[in-house]
């Protein structure tokens, strides 16, 4: 749960040495100690340690999330070149293709984050990501449909512990005020691989189609995923892992990044081994908030399922090839943009549930002109309206997660993976909703996207009365028992 109101550092003793029996001398030591020390001191402090949690995990984490979807959606522009030729691919198979992904992506990503808790971040993360990069290199060598099937299904599988992991190790580093504008900074990454992406596709499919006997997409595989393992084998040497563990923080300083994070759960430590996988799993099943967070993120995965078919949709403008990759690039830039600004604004409000509805909506009026409208200029500012509307919301939903489930560590990681998974789901079916039969304005894509941002942003509506709700039940509590300190409270 996240705080919209902090309580001063000087009010928290009793608050920060609650729950500490069984904890070593020293930690129940400098917790006391941490609990007396003014505003400033904690000011000071907090940006300097800040500092280096930025410099040391954020660039990886960016890095690897955004060659992530380099390879996820290589697919969609590789389908520019001879792909659906060379594969001899007919009626629906490129969808299936795309959709079969996140088969193997939702069966694997709650046993992954499981593990997860139990293994070491940079070892387990990094090395997935290796592997994921390996079997997107090896579909250059497909040679027919059911090739790159399994090519994909199990590109899906390896990674499927990959972006939970990375909101789950997040959330273990920031807390829950700080996190929101940081999981926007990491799926910025997302903008940014597609962005890059138009552009590398864009040079491979023009200038490498054909040399040493190999297709332009054959080569944009194999440079996406080389490029992938080698970005992995240098990460695994330098990715942090938890506050405790970490080799660039003194005693004092990973004592401190603990103590911070256990303020926003009222005092209780994130200790990963406090309960056992199992419990944890029934833990998050029991807690009905899930549901609505698992309903909300599906239909956000949803909308954002025309990522999948961008190049080809912008392709209906009427340009070759080589053209419509390039006019993805300062669409996919200007996404770039608003996702840092949105989530920065969220994060600085402590505000989510009109972040969210409000973007949805933009990518509602998206879809609503693709649908009615063949004019280039309209169509070409729907285009714009489609990722900035429906991106943002996106980190702001997996702040607002990890914030209102905040203890202990392993239900927050089953809660993450299970919203995951659920969300993820959508894509599975989203993969059919662009047939090349409806092109150019997918008027079928564009009227069910467009109920489902609406829908979406009512249950950001819902989930905020549900919350606000919650903490007046928190603050008559308070009141009961005669409390005097404010705790926190989920935000809104």
């Amino acid at each position: 749960m996240e705080a919209s109101e902090k309580v001063e550092p000087t009010c928290h003793v009793e608050l920060s040495t609650a729950g500490l029996e069984g904890v070593d001398a020293e930690r129940q030591a400098m917790s006391i100690e941490f609990a007396s020390r003014d505003t400033e001191w904690h000011k000071t402090a907090t940006r300097k340690l800040l500092l280096k949690i930025d410099l040391h995990l954020l660039p990886w984490v960016v890095l690897m999330y955004l060659t992530n979807f380099l390879d996820r959606n290589a697919l969609a522009q590789a389908k520019l070149g001879t792909l659906t030729k060379d594969l001899g691919l007919k009626g629906t198979e490129y969808n299936t293709i795309t959709s079969i992904l996140f088969i193997g992506y939702i069966l694997f990503q709650l046993p992954s984050n499981l593990l997860l808790t139990r293994v070491r971040p940079s070892l387990y993360l990094c090395g997935m990501m290796a592997l994921w990069g390996t079997i997107s290199a090896l579909q250059s060598t497909t040679k027919s449909y059911v090739g790159e099937l399994l090519c994909r299904l199990f590109l899906g599988a390896a990674e499927a512990p990959f972006f939970s992991g990375c909101i789950f190790l997040m959330s273990s580093w920031y807390r829950a005020d700080e996190l929101a504008h940081r999981i926007g900074i990491l799926y910025a990454g997302v903008a940014l691989a597609n962005m890059f992406g138009g552009l590398i596709a864009a040079g491979v499919l023009a200038d490498l189609n054909g040399a040493h006997g190999i297709a332009g997409w054959r080569w944009l595989f194999i440079i996406e995923g080389s490029a992938t393992v080698g970005i992995a084998l240098i990460a695994i040497w330098i990715m942090p892992n938890y506050p405790s563990t970490t080799r660039w923080l003194n005693v004092e300083e990973k004592h401190y990044a603990e103590w911070r994070l256990a303020q926003d759960a009222a005092g209780e430590i994130d200790d990963r081994y406090a309960i056992t996988p199992m419990q944890a799993v029934r833990m998050a099943f029991k807690d009905w908030k899930i549901y609505l967070y698992m309903i909300m993120h599906h239909l956000n995965l949803l909308s954002q399922s025309f990522t999948y078919f961008f190049p080809s949709i912008v392709k209906s403008l009427g340009y070759n090839n080589t053209t419509t990759l390039l006019l993805t690039v300062p669409v996919w830039f200007a996404t770039f943009i608003v996702v840092l600004l949105v989530s920065y604004h969220s994060s600085r409000t402590k505000e989510r549930s009109m972040h969210i509805a409000c973007c949805m909506l933009v990518g509602a009026i998206g879809n609503i002109i693709m649908i009615t409208t063949k004019n280039l200029g309209a169509r070409m500012f729907a285009m714009y309206l489609l990722p900035i509307g429906v991106l943002p919301p996106f980190q702001i939903i997996l702040a607002w997660i990890t914030s209102t489930f905040a203890r202990p560590l392993a239900k927050r990681s089953v809660i993450v993976a299970i919203c995951g998974m659920f969300g993820n789901a959508s894509s599975i079916y989203g993969s059919y909703l662009y047939p090349d039969s409806q092109a150019p304005r997918y008027v079928v894509a564009g009227i069910v996207l467009a109920c489902t941002c609406c829908g979406c942003a009512i249950m950001a509506i819902i989930i905020r009365f549900v919350l606000k709700a919650e903490n007046k039940k928190l603050d008559e509590q308070e009141e009961r028992d005669g409390v005097t300190i404010r705790g926190f409270r989920y935000i809104l």
